[in-house]
């Protein structure tokens, strides 16, 4: 399990709501896959000056596909990029990791 920790402020001077979102892309996927896959989101309201966390736990299935000739989900070793950010057109950061067996 891979657990991904994001700070969220409101910067605003009133109350509201942020929800950030988590995408996964394959960077070297044997098999064509989609650019990136959402694989959560977190919503969070904050008082103005508020600060929050917001906490997603990646397991395996998460970097998986479901591959039709084993009948099964696989992960394949490799690399892959996680995006966070308020929407699939709004990614604000990004983080490279290796995914070994």
């Amino acid at each position: 399990t891979l657990v991904v920790r994001v700070p969220v402020r409101n910067v605003g001077p009133v109350s509201g709501a942020e929800v950030v979102q988590l995408y996964v892309e394959d960077l070297a996927s044997r098999i064509e896959r989609p650019v990136r896959e959402l694989k959560g989101f977190h919503r969070e309201e904050l008082a103005p000056g508020e600060e929050a966390v917001a906490e997603f736990k990646l397991t395996r299935r998460d970097w998986s596909y479901f591959d039709e000739t084993v009948g099964d989900w696989v992960a394949e070793p490799g690399r892959f990029r996680i995006w966070l950010g308020t929407s699939s057109r709004d990614l604000r950061r990004s983080v490279d990791i290796e995914l070994v067996n």
